[in-house]
């Protein structure tokens, strides 16, 4: 798949370069994509909610009424989780969600994430950009020049960018990633996702692809 270079004022600047088959244009599989991004939320998770049960709850322990001969059900305990201010049935109590994913069941469910994205005509790629100070009116304004403005957009970077990372933050509908840290949910969760030059080279290399191929 072949893609125009674009600059960040939104122009082409004549370039143009190949998105590989083997990880742009496979046959995406659902499952894995579902079982990724099911393991990415769950590893997000806390695990921190409690609730008291019975045997927590602060309380009397005397028992309320006598046992029989009160024409009602009999009642040993202010505690009872039956009562109002009791203890709870089976309470959530802390755990962890997170389980484990084979590293090919993961790289796939990349690869069918992205080939998602390119099948739809939903990438574009622009030339390495830098920013001399943080300043969101930048980002505001590269979103324009690329006519995204409305649409939630994922930026990759070959590299750690500070500047470009701070100066998108504040930005609701936009996330910058760098390729080691590009994941099935973002690209699925994006509308849009603008891949720089270099960030190319990087993917091919992390998916172990050719790139004379």
């Amino acid at each position: 798949m072949e893609l125009n270079v674009l600059n960040k004022t939104g122009k082409e600047t004549g370039k143009k370069v190949t998105l590989a088959e083997d990880i742009f244009g496979i046959e995406p599989n659902d499952h894995v994509i579902y079982l990724d991004v099911k393991q990415f939320l769950a590893n997000k998770r806390q695990g921190t909610h409690k609730a008291k049960e019975r045997g927590e709850v602060a309380g009397s322990t005397r028992k309320i009424k006598r046992q029989k001969g009160t024409g009602t059900a009999r009642a040993g305990s202010i505690k009872s989780p039956v009562l109002r201010g009791g203890g709870r049935i089976f309470g959530p109590r802390p755990r962890d969600y997170s389980f484990k994913l084979n590293k090919k069941v993961k790289q796939l469910a990349r690869k069918s994430a992205l080939s998602y994205k390119a099948s739809a005509d939903n990438i574009l790629v622009v030339e390495d950009f830098d920013l001399q100070v943080p300043k969101t009116k930048e980002i505001v304004d590269f979103k324009n020049n690329l006519k995204i403005n409305d649409k939630k957009l994922l930026l990759v970077l070959s590299n750690e960018n500070k500047n470009i990372y701070l100066s998108a933050r504040n930005l609701k509908k936009v996330k910058v990633l760098t390729v080691s840290q590009l994941n099935t949910y973002d690209v699925l969760n994006s509308e849009t996702m603008v891949l720089t030059e270099s960030s190319i080279d990087r993917i091919n290399q992390i998916f172990g692809i050719n790139q004379e191929k």
